[in-house]
């Protein structure tokens, strides 16, 4: 019996994931109801595509260039005991595709836009904005977690595009200059390895990143409580939260997609 009470604090912590779960998967539901019935506020959907997509270009332009840049110099250095120093276009460009841009460009949103998400709705939530919301007949749901959800799933991949093209560029400029790659052999190799398959499932994962990374925080901020000093742990919680489901995601979605394409192209 005194083993058993030992054990009581550590069977709530999966009860308490599970409870977590269980509410955030009513709040997706409710967030993805309301973005098919009216009234639509466009207005929303295009100033947060401006916030998440527009205002995120910097950061994403910077971390793309200076990534594809270490990957080609760590990949030539290598590549070259083998000979194999041609290789290094197709390889940086499979990579950035495949994997690193869609999910290096969703942690990069998630640390710029997804902690503002929790910040902004946690701080309305504590400051009683959003019972404020509801007494004007105004859902929640509708009016702030919708138009994110909905431009972070929108431009997410057409941020990982820039990173992919940035990214490519800097492994180019490194490449053909700092390990005396020749610019044909280079370009001939990614045009040749770099299939749309590759591309076209980079983008979906980037999409259903921006899907969690945005449903994740949101719901963070609307469960904030405690004042300011709340505000500040839901913001910490959704960036590391949105962070870690973005990886475990990863995993899963790579596995469904190699074994799509895999298929298909059987």
């Amino acid at each position: 019996m005194t083993l058993l009470l030992k054990w009581i604090p550590f069977l709530n912590v999966p009860l308490e994931l599970l409870g977590a779960l269980g509410r955030w998967c009513r709040f997706v539901w409710a967030a993805v109801t309301w973005s098919f019935q009216p009234p639509y506020r466009w207005r929303s959907w295009f100033c947060q595509m401006q916030f998440i997509g527009v205002q995120s270009l910097p950061i994403i332009m910077l971390t793309g260039l200076f990534t594809g840049m270490v990957f080609a110099l760590q990949t030539g250095k290598t590549f070259a005991i083998f000979k194999m120093q041609n290789l290094v276009g197709s390889t940086v460009a499979l990579a950035l595709a495949r994997e690193i841009a869609p999910v290096f460009t969703a942690l990069m949103v998630t640390a710029r836009a997804g902690s503002a998400m929790a910040a902004e709705i946690g701080t309305m939530k504590v400051t009683e904005q959003i019972d404020a919301l509801r007494t004007m007949a105004v859902d929640p749901l509708q009016y702030l977690v919708t138009p994110r959800v909905i431009a972070c799933i929108f431009m997410v991949p057409l941020l990982t595009i820039v990173f992919n093209y940035i990214g490519c560029l800097g492994a180019y400029v490194v490449g053909t200059t700092l390990l005396d790659i020749p610019s044909g052999p280079f370009l001939r190799h990614l045009y040749w390895y770099l299939d749309p398959d590759d591309i076209f499932g980079g983008l979906i994962k980037a999409a259903v990143f921006g899907f969690f990374l945005a449903t994740v925080s949101c719901y963070k901020g609307f469960r904030t409580e405690g004042g300011a000093e709340g505000v500040g742990r839901a913001t910490t919680s959704a960036v590391v939260a949105s962070s870690v489901t973005i990886l475990v995601v990863d995993y899963f979605l790579t596995t469904w997609i190699l074994e799509f394409f895999t298929s298909h192209r059987h």
